[in-house]
């Protein structure tokens, strides 16, 4: 049975099932399964049919999304289609595809038709449109999660294997995590918010739904990309996923601090968690969350209540009645925040902003935390919309504020055979990493995909060497995996490719008076050293020279030969700076130094 996008691409250009056989089998499936308010418009099935058939006479077999089915939630323009909002009285038909959706054509995906939502993709609930609530695949009484309620539930029922979203306040995690799904949350203008109907604009992002990891990560190398249309944009190295990174540290809340409302299933699924990835390797640290929290409550302050008011304020003048009453309620609150009231915001999140940051340079890779801390039936979020959506961005509310990335992955189910899940969340940049840990932690739940009751694919092994676009580097000290300069590699979207050895050419030094305290390589004569420990680590090309330019004397980056002969480049001495160092050779590596001189 192919149901990833990857076994789908494999099946096509293997010939064992067709473009146009694919898109028959979606139309089929949508009707089996019989929810109206998953899609807001569906293209004719016989013009994508027809689509896949010319797909087909090209014959571009090497398209990474050849053939594939996508569904895209309806705030993102697709040309041909409307693009509604959830809100009848704001439809325009757009003449042109949103770059992601111009991206993906170009890749060789077949889009099908626009989801459902939250009216203006506001709330996490997927309730609160005049559409319908799209079936919680697990349990019909629940809510779907939202705002991108259509697109998760046509990925977990099996409908397209692939689908957009959004995500301001945690839309591309929420419904992941109710409906047994990835949602990956890309860093801030990775991927083009051209043709997307802004909520916050300074905040909104195209978010991507899957059943693997390595899908949502085939998409979203489809899809990402500068772009000069999307004032918004940036040029960030995406980076490619390697193998699970070594000694990775994993941010949790302190004792009392995370907030489960009550919910013990969840609860004991977060704990459970937390086991499996120790178990992984993973170093769990626990970490002052209230910062975080403190920065999610900002968000439904001043500035970005106003923004999302912008795109609604004329209907909101002019037809109030035309937009869903809690809708209406939230945007309406848009009108009031002063300039004043948005300057004192601002200065609050740029001192949270410092605080997150010195929480991934100094204490974790990367935060692991419940993706959401408990759900609710349809009924309980009709009687109190407000206060239970609130929660349900407890844990996800602060990311897009302080641009980190986030992959939102099932961990388990609950003793009810509900879905609970995890996001991991870390700086901008570097969504590869997520994405490396991401992707065996998901594996090793051994969870179906989705509401599908079909196993996951083998895990496919990841190549353990620099891409086309990046730079192999040694590091042998402060670099390394937990250290206190690790952070500058991971910020510059370095990836750990493997922990080796030299040759047995060097001698090792401990610098003197160095902050914070440094090793140094000298190369001797071939075989008249020590073979010593290092890490190699893939940087971006890009990113190569601001990398090299915090490298002061006496180190220097030259070529470091390892212990199968191979050549990376890496971090030397001067030789000079020898004669008032430490040498260290016969410790075989500076953690093995650390941990003495802590002794």
């Amino acid at each position: 049975m192919t149901e990833t996008v990857l076994e789908i691409v494999a099946a096509h250009r293997s010939g064992t099932a067709t473009p146009a056989e694919t898109m028959a089998r979606t139309y089929a499936r949508i009707r089996a399964h019989n929810d109206p308010a998953i899609f807001i418009s569906l293209r004719d099935e016989a013009d994508a049919v027809a689509e896949a058939r010319a797909l087909e006479a090209k014959g571009d077999t090497n398209l990474p999304l050849y053939g594939v089915p996508v569904a895209v939630k309806d705030n993102i323009d697709v040309a041909g289609l409307p693009t509604t909002a959830a809100c009848p009285a704001f439809s325009f038909m757009p003449l042109h595809d949103a770059t992601a959706v111009s991206r993906l054509r170009a890749a060789g995906a077949i889009i099908i038709g626009k989801t459902n939502l939250d009216q203006f993709a506001t709330g996490l609930v997927g309730v609160r449109s005049p559409y319908g609530v799209p079936r919680n695949t697990f349990d019909a009484e629940l809510i779907p999660g939202g705002s991108s309620s259509g697109s998760s539930v046509a990925v977990a029922a099996g409908l397209v294997p692939l689908a957009l979203g959004t995500d301001t306040a945690g839309s591309g995690r929420v419904p992941a995590g109710f409906n047994n799904i990835v949602g990956l949350k890309p860093s801030l203008g990775l991927i083009s918010t051209h043709g997307l109907l802004p909520a916050c604009r300074t905040l909104d992002c195209i978010s991507i739904f899957a059943l693997t990891v390595d899908d949502a990560w085939a998409a979203l190398a489809a899809v990402a990309g500068p772009d000069a249309a999307d004032s918004y944009s940036r040029n960030r190295p995406t980076g490619t996923p390697g193998a699970m990174p070594q000694r990775v540290r994993l941010g949790t809340p302190l004792p009392g601090q995370a907030l489960f409302f009550g919910d013990k299933d969840y609860e004991a699924g977060y704990q459970a968690a937390l086991a499996k990835l120790a178990k992984l390797g993973c170093e769990i640290v626990e970490i002052d969350i209230e910062p975080f929290y403190e920065t999610a409550r900002l968000l439904y302050e001043g500035p970005w209540v106003a923004e999302r008011a912008i795109v609604a304020q004329n209907l909101l003048a002019s037809d109030p009645d035309a937009i869903f009453p809690v809708t209406r309620e939230i945007t309406i609150g848009g009108l009031r925040p002063t300039a004043m009231d948005a300057f004192s915001a601002f200065y609050k999140l740029e001192r949270l902003r410092r605080v997150s940051d010195g929480v991934f340079a100094h204490q974790v890779d990367a935060l692991v935390l419940p993706t959401a801390p408990t759900t609710y039936t349809v009924k309980q979020l009709q009687a109190d919309p407000i206060q239970l959506n609130s929660r349900l961005g407890t844990y996800t509310n602060f990311v897009n504020l302080l641009d980190l990335c986030g992959l939102a992955v099932p961990a388990s189910l609950t003793s009810k055979g509900l879905p609970f899940g995890i996001t991991l969340l870390a700086p901008g940049g570097q969504d590869a990493r997520l994405a490396e840990i991401g992707r065996i932690f998901h594996a090793d739940t051994q969870l179906p995909m989705g509401a599908l009751n079909v196993p996951q694919p083998a895990l496919a092994t990841v190549p353990n060497a620099a891409g086309v676009d990046e730079i192999s580097i040694a590091v042998v000290g402060a670099h390394l995996s937990g250290l206190p300069l690790n952070g500058d590699l991971r910020s510059l979207g370095g990836r750990l490719l493997e922990a080796t050895k030299t040759a047995p050419d060097y001698t090792f030094y401990a610098l003197n008076g160095t902050v914070p305290p440094k090793p140094g390589l000298l190369r001797v004569e071939s075989g008249k050293g020590s073979a010593i420990d290092v890490e190699v680590w893939a940087l971006p090309k890009t990113a190569f020279g601001a990398f090299i330019d915090t490298v002061g004397a006496p180190l220097s980056i030259g070529t470091v030969i390892l212990a199968d002969g191979r050549g990376v480049k890496g971090f030397l001495m001067e030789a000079a700076a020898a004669s008032d160092a430490k040498d260290i050779s016969s410790l075989g590596g500076w953690r093995a130094y650390l941990a003495q001189a802590k002794a």
